[in-house]
Formats: C-alpha cells, sequence, structure tokens
C-alpha cells in the first residue's frame, strides 16, 4: 500500500514518516493551516531520501507560479488540487517532475486523464478531515489512486477496505491540532495502512 503522509513542516515529523516508510511526503504551498514557504519546503525536503517522493500541493495558482514555487522548493512531485485544467498540467511535463492530480469523486477518475502520475481521489470537503462515503468510489478510479479525506489510523484499514485504492494520503488524520503533526500518529498510520 503506498502510503503518502501530507503538510509536514517540521523536520522531526518528516523524520518519523521517512523512517516509518512513507512512500510520499507532501509539503504545502498555498493557502492553508499547514502551508509553508518554498525556502522551509527545501529545507525539508533536503531530509528525504530520494526513494521517498517530495511533494509540493497546490490549489488554484497558475502554472507559472506553481512551476516557480516548485523549483524553488526543490521537490520531486508537484500535486494540483481541485479544478485545474487539463493544460496546467500538460504545462508542467517539462519539469520532469511527478504530478499528482487532487480531485473529489465528482470529477473524471482515470489517472493519467490529465496528463498525471498520480491521482488523489479526495473527500467532498477536501481538507475538512471528516470521514465520506469511501465505498462509493470502489471501482471506478482507474491506475495509481489514492484515497484522501477523512482518513485516520483508527479507520484507515477500514476504508481501504471499502474503497480499493492503490495508495492512501492523510494530512489532518495525524495532527493533534491544524497544522501540528503527531510523530506517533503518522506511525501509527503507517502500520494501520499496511496491516493485513
Amino acid at each position: 500500500m503506498y502510503v503518502k503522509i501530507c503538510g509536514l513542516s517540521e523536520p522531526e515529523h518528516v523524520e518519523t514518516a521517512v523512517e516509518a516508510g512513507a512512500d510520499a511526503i507532501g509539503f504545502v504551498l498555498t493557502r492553508s493551516p499547514r502551508r509553508v514557504t518554498p525556502e522551509r519546503a527545501r529545507q525539508l525536503a533536503a531530509l528525504v531520501p530520494e526513494r521517498v517522493l517530495t511533494v509540493g500541493v497546490f490549489r488554484g495558482e497558475d502554472q507559472q507560479a506553481v512551476r516557480a514555487a516548485a523549483l524553488a522548493a526543490g521537490v520531486r512531485g508537484v500535486q494540483l488540487h481541485g479544478a485545474h485544467p487539463h493544460g496546467d498540467f500538460t504545462a508542467l511535463k517539462d519539469l520532469d517532475l511527478t504530478l499528482v492530480r487532487a480531485v473529489d469523486s465528482a470529477s473524471d477518475l482515470r489517472c493519467g486523464a490529465y496528463d498525471e502520475d498520480l491521482l488523489i481521489v479526495d473527500a467532498p470537503r477536501p481538507g475538512s478531515g471528516e470521514p465520506w462515503n469511501w465505498a462509493a468510489v470502489r471501482g471506478r478510479p482507474s491506475g495509481r489512486w489514492l484515497l484522501a479525506g477523512g482518513l485516520d489510523p483508527s479507520n484507515v484499514a477500514d476504508a481501504i477496505a471499502a474503497a480499493g485504492p492503490w495508495g492512501v494520503d492523510v494530512s489532518s488524520g495525524v495532527e493533534l491540532a491544524p497544522g501540528v503533526k503527531d510523530s506517533r500518529l503518522i506511525r501509527d498510520f503507517l502500520t494501520a495502512a499496511r496491516h493485513d
């Protein structure tokens, strides 16, 4: 099970995620309680080995702003969240970064439909931390897709069983408060996500 831990802002939490076996780590470079500057993201990304994907997360910025921030942050992937047009993904292909499209379940759920490498299917209210009907997407997304939205260590195994994703993505579900990650919850989430 591919696991992405998103919204990290402190070195200790980045190190915990890497040590616990995360496949990807997200740094939020858009309006959010989890936002970090590109410079801070670069410092944090430097702690991450090549085998773990580092992702800059954006929502609504134009592709020139995304391009500049991603290059400044030194991340190996770019996540565009929400109603970004296909052209935004195409325009970023020359960066040779992993492209991630994050949408809700009402969108086109074919991974690669927008030239992206990974697809995240999120809750109807992304970032709310509220669980939603994960089973409603079972069998609909195709390719390398991650389930997100309302996941935490206590429910991720059930969500995986319900939706059948290729991977999972968590942010608020490993926090003590908005933007405040917890190392124990990060470890617990990774363990629960991969428990057979």
